[in-house]
């Protein structure tokens, strides 16, 4: 309480506690996790299905990569208007929103099987991957900034969508019908339209923003810490999901695999750089956000290296693709502890959307230079070599250029 200069007691004004998290954040947060989690399912379910369809269709490798990487285009650039639709509707329309759009093209997969096909359903349903830009502003409205970093980090367990189609979608399809994934992730879907409408509820602090989402997308794409941030999170979550669409092609052709047991180690893959993710996020709160996207990206670029030389025995690839995976996840969580420092309030979504975007288009590349460069040199080493470069750039960059962008660490 506070008094007046007549002595009357009156309310004190309410900033927000820097530690002290609203009664409804965990459930918000445990919600758009959920929601982040089942439309990435969706968004990754061609990725799995890619060795398949190759082999079925006579597809080139390139073909192939286009395949899978269409989604991941679709749902990068998307970010950017619904990133723009979070900070002007909320959370809590656009979540539902989004995952009734998905079913349409979950369930077209069940009828569709050429390649012109495949590709048009693979375009909507990039739609999927546009929940990244619902879920951050969500979760950094509830959270204080001394907490922003691990909750953001926990949200990204949601990119474990990935880890379950890879892991799911031939065992299904296999066991009980070609159609199985497809229906049941439609039908969960649906469910969790109907939960998020009754339960999510937008940060009651949300400041909604002024003027258009154009004009809010062109004003912060005029901020340089939104430009500086699409470069780190393209190399951070762009290497995740490079790999996570990638791997299974990778692993079957480069060591023979099976498509069932690519699919399996890819989504062990997924599941190591999901853990790493609120690890990442947490170390940003503790210490600093610039360290730990230093030591990451260092890192990468060291087992990019290893992995360059295709080592014949499958635990020393085994051991670099794991490495890479922690490091890749930690770094995606640092990237957005360090947005959720430095994003103006009312922007959040926007920069979200866009420097997400950034992100998911780092994740179109890499496949369809890996393709290319098989395709030509019969060889994996040059694009992982790239992938080597890249990483080492983004930790010099990191290390020279990002560290004042705040100055003091927050610490927990």
């Amino acid at each position: 309480m506070a008094t007046t200069s007549g002595g009357a007691a009156r309310t004190a004004p309410n900033p927000q506690p820097d530690k002290v998290v609203p009664a409804g954040a965990g459930r918000n947060l445990v919600l758009a996790t959920i929601g982040f989690m089942v439309n990435f399912w969706a968004w990754a379910l061609l990725g799995p299905l890619g060795p398949g369809v190759k082999e079925r269709l006579g597809l080139s490798f390139a073909a192939q990569s286009l395949l899978v990487a269409v989604p991941v285009v679709v749902g990068s650039l998307g970010r950017i208007p619904v990133g723009a639709l979070t900070d002007r509707f909320g959370a809590r329309v656009m979540f539902p929103v989004i995952s009734l759009i998905t079913i349409a093209p979950v369930l077209t997969l069940t009828v569709v099987s050429s390649y012109p096909a495949l590709i048009i359903t693979g375009f909507f349903l990039g739609i999927g991957g546009t929940t990244f830009a619902v879920g951050v502003p969500l979760v950094s409205g509830w959270y204080p900034p001394a907490r922003k970093g691990f909750a953001i980090g926990v949200f990204g367990i949601g990119t474990a969508g990935t880890a379950i189609a890879n892991f799911s979608t031939v065992k299904l399809a296999d066991a009980y019908g070609q159609n199985t994934p497809f229906l049941l992730v439609a039908a969960i879907l649906a469910g969790y339209a109907v939960a998020a409408f009754l339960l999510i509820r937008d940060a009651p602090n949300r400041q909604r923003p002024a003027g258009t989402a154009w004009a809010r997308t062109i004003d912060v794409c005029r901020l340089p810490v939104t430009w500086q941030m699409c470069f780190l999170y393209a190399v951070g979550f762009g290497g995740f999901v490079a790999f996570s669409v990638y791997l299974p092609a990778y692993l079957k052709t480069g060591y023979g695999l099976t498509a069932n047991d690519a699919a399996l180690r890819t989504a062990g893959f997924v599941v190591l750089a999901v853990i790493a993710r609120p690890i990442g996020g947490w170390l940003s709160d503790r210490i600093h956000p610039v360290p730990v996207l230093v030591w990451s990206f260092a890192g990468v670029a060291l087992f990019a290296v290893v992995q360059a030389f295709q080592p014949p025995l499958m635990p020393v690839a085994t051991i670099a693709f794991l490495g890479m995976a922690a490091l890749l996840g930690a770094a995606g969580g640092a990237v957005f502890a360090l947005v959720g420092k430095v994003a103006p309030a009312d922007k959040v979504g926007t920069v979200t959307g866009v420097v997400g975007a950034a992100g998911g288009l780092g994740g179109f590349v890499p496949p369809l230079i890996m393709g290319w460069v098989y395709g030509v040199e019969n060889s994996y080493a040059i694009g992982l070599m790239l992938l080597s470069d890249v990483a080492l750039a983004a930790a010099v960059y990191t290390a020279v250029k990002m560290s004042g962008l705040a100055r003091r660490p927050t610490t927990t």
